[in-house]
């Protein structure tokens, strides 16, 4: 019996994604690969300096190092890469469900990023990084629209890729509903809401709290805007304010802490 079309391209998907691997570079990022035990590492290439100054997070990762000369350094990055002399093949993490990352641990109320079309690996690089400090539970994208691993994304999470729960999921707004479903309060940041944070969340920084994220420009989706439970906006100073989504994220995440 013939398999329908739509078994068939989620089988191809799932062949596709256990194939893909991710060139991580810079120290911080092959260092911190190289020492998380849940990263599958594949390839390491370095130079002399860079092997001295990742041995003992080489030791630690038991891999063998191809050791290169700086001038034919020939890992396939982008020839704008600031690799400093390290490169390392990986598979992508496979940081589990929704509702695993969701749950929380049960001491704090959990706190999620959400990420509306948020696509440059810079931006969410940085996001991971706040999330970490921050201590969110996870930030989530999308499988389309939205920034993938890389190793310019690693680079600029400092680290924080191998430790902080990044997700791309089908669709955000059915995201948004199964959050809600889970007794999180969601709320979707736009510069024109009428409410800021910290309104909306007087009283209720005990609860699970999604903080969602659109596009620089284009903002939140009008799908997303009518799922979420509401609008917030973070309050400025002055009469007018605006933050790159990465410096929003963090103040957001920040503002919406219990107190």
């Amino acid at each position: 019996m013939k398999k329908p079309k739509w078994v068939v391209e989620k089988e191809q998907a799932k062949r596709k994604s256990a194939a893909e691997t991710v060139w991580l570079f810079g120290l911080h990022a092959v260092r911190d690969a190289l020492v998380n035990p849940a990263r599958d590492k594949l390839r390491l290439m370095v130079t002399k300096n860079a092997a001295d100054k990742l041995a003992e997070a080489i030791e630690t990762s038991g891999m063998t190092p191809e050791i290169v000369e700086p001038r034919k350094f020939s890992a396939p990055l982008d020839p704008q890469s600031v690799h400093q002399g390290a490169a390392l093949e990986v598979k992508p993490l496979d940081w589990g469900s929704l509702t695993e990352c969701a749950l929380g641990d049960g001491t704090r109320p959990p706190r999620l990023l959400l990420l509306d079309r948020v696509t440059d690996p810079h931006n969410v690089g940085a996001i991971l990084r706040s999330a970490e400090v921050f201590g969110a539970q996870a930030v989530i994208g999308t499988r389309h629209n939205s920034a993938p691993e890389t190793g310019a994304l690693a680079k600029t999470a400092s680290g924080a890729l191998e430790r902080q729960p990044y997700l791309r999921l089908r669709n955000l707004a059915d995201t948004i509903v199964e959050l809600q479903a889970m007794g999180y309060l969601v709320l979707g940041l736009d510069g024109a809401a009428d409410t800021t944070i910290d309104a909306a969340l007087e009283d209720k920084r005990d609860r699970a709290v999604a903080l969602v994220l659109g596009a620089e420009g284009p903002g939140l989706r009008q799908k997303t805007r009518d799922t979420v439970d509401q609008l917030v906006k973070i309050e400025f100073a002055g009469a007018f304010g605006s933050l790159n989504v990465s410096n929003a994220a963090a103040v957001a995440l920040y503002a919406s802490l219990p107190r």
